[in-house]
């Protein structure tokens, strides 16, 4: 699906399918952090069962307002335990497929909040 932003000003998603994402005219084909502010970091994650508590220590390090968290071609939750460091900053997570993680973070990032989106791009075969 193809997205165009209403503000030009933010890092936003301009598109997503299976597996990728792009940003402007780059086109992302692995798991990555994207920040409202220009962030933009390899998430070293293959599939939702690699995730560890580690995955989330570094969003938390961003210290962005939320965390929209796109879990793959389907919504599953991660462990509540691994979250601590998110709450112990205050920092918001909400959990959806990553087609609507995308877009969210649009809505989010355009507003002017500050916003991260932790993607699972898995890769078929």
């Amino acid at each position: 699906m193809k997205l165009q932003p209403d503000r030009f000003d933010v890092q936003a998603i301009s598109g997503y399918g299976p597996g990728w994402v792009s940003v402007g005219t780059e086109r992302i084909g692995h798991s990555v952090i994207l920040g409202s502010r220009g962030e933009r970091v390899d998430w070293h994650l293959a599939s939702f069962e690699d995730l560890t508590p580690a995955h989330f220590a570094r969003l938390a390090e961003l210290a962005p307002e939320v965390v929209i968290f796109g879990s793959g071609d389907r919504i599953r939750f991660p462990r509540p335990a691994w979250l601590r460091p998110l709450v112990d900053r205050g920092i918001g997570l909400e959990t959806m497929d990553t087609a609507a993680a995308c877009r969210t973070y649009n809505i989010l990032a355009q507003e002017g909040r500050h916003v991260a989106a932790a993607l699972l791009l898995q890769q078929d075969g």
